[in-house]
């Protein structure tokens, strides 16, 4: 929307787009930003960074098959209970194990 001058309109003119609606808009549709660096020296590339960004909703996330979290036993709480209950079990064999190697000693 751009007035006559080629410049764009100001927001006072009734339209209002206030940043909780722009933020909603974008948490349910999702923004992707991705971006390469590279640095070459001499047509010799010695180093390459790859960004990508994704903007959406928990929910969105879901949607798109993004859940990482949910596996992260920093952020989940789930996936720390999973994560201590296979570290009890693996200490729990090792015990057994020890405790064998003593009987058979």
């Amino acid at each position: 929307m751009t007035m006559p001058s080629g410049l764009p309109r100001p927001y006072d003119d009734g339209s209002s787009a206030n940043l909780a609606d722009i933020l909603e808009r974008v948490l349910d549709k999702g923004v992707v930003i991705a971006g390469d660096i590279r640095i070459n020296l001499l047509d010799i590339e010695l180093l390459t960074i790859k960004l990508r960004l994704v903007v959406a909703s928990v929910d969105r996330a879901k949607e798109m098959g993004i859940d990482w979290w949910e596996q992260d036993p920093a952020l989940s709480t789930k996936a720390r209970q999973r994560e201590l209950g296979r570290e009890n079990e693996e200490l729990r064999r090792r015990v057994a194990e020890l405790e064998e190697r003593q009987e058979q000693a």
